[in-house]
């Protein structure tokens, strides 16, 4: 094998060879660049997590295009590893809650540690759960662990959680410009969800959203976001020996 540039059959010895298309991209000026990721920093920075929904209804269409939105993330070998399950149901959402709230109470009055109980008191987070039945939707994103022919024989699939987690990214700010409020809730554990919902066994709830509009009183913790000189850095920083510190 050429160590310089190896060939497709090299590489990939007894597969076919992938058919390419050309990228459609429009280049823009540097200052439109600029401007656009200054306009689209500062719509971002106006998105807030509450915990406090209105129960007025959200079109499905809406949901549907942001969770196309989504599907646009990378994902490890293309194999779009997420499925995201929309729920509307009054009913199914009050048994969501139910199941949701019993693992939490279990994890606020026991499980949780001194350590993490610390971190989230700033938050004031506690087992009731009321945003699950306020919300007009809630959303639950799955990783697929490993896919399944028609066969149902398994295939690999690969960067689960990382392509996932990517595609739930896209989806809270394909939310948020649409006008909309969201909630990133990760009950532990979380197996009871595929269950509820009827997921295949190849599926793992990997985080719950609900989603609509804020109520009229809602309110969010008063936090500050790391400034860029904290989360940046650009080569070596400002000494070689190691990262700047804050």
């Amino acid at each position: 094998m050429s160590a310089d540039a190896p060939t497709f059959a090299e590489v990939y010895p007894g597969h076919p060879e992938p058919q390419f298309e050309p990228l459609e991209f429009i280049r823009l000026p540097p200052g439109e660049t600029l401007a656009r990721a200054e306009a689209f920093y500062h719509e971002m920075n106006a998105r807030r997590t509450t915990r406090h929904f209105n129960c007025d209804p959200v079109p499905q269409e809406v949901i549907e295009w942001a969770v196309q939105t989504a599907g646009t993330a990378p994902s490890g070998a293309h194999r779009q590893p997420w499925r995201f399950v929309a729920v509307q149901d009054p009913a199914l959402k009050a048994r969501l809650r139910e199941a949701v709230e019993a693992e939490e109470y279990k994890t606020y009055t026991g499980r949780m540690p001194g350590e993490w109980r610390a971190a989230l008191a700033p938050l004031g987070t506690d087992y009731v759960k009321a945003h699950l039945t306020d919300a007009p939707w809630v959303i639950v994103v799955f990783r697929e662990k490993y896919g399944l022919d028609a066969d149902g024989k398994r295939t690999k699939n690969y960067y689960t959680v990382e392509s996932a987690s990517i595609a739930v990214g896209l989806l809270i700010a394909a939310l948020h410009h649409a006008g909309l409020v969201t909630l990133t809730h990760t009950p532990n554990p979380m197996g009871f969800l595929s269950e509820l919902l009827g997921r295949p066994k190849n599926e793992e709830a990997l985080m719950v959203l609900p989603v609509g509009y804020p109520a009229p009183d809602a309110t969010v913790p008063r936090l500050a976001r790391k400034p860029l000189k904290q989360i940046f850095q650009v080569d070596l920083g400002e000494s070689s020996a190691g990262p700047v510190e804050p």
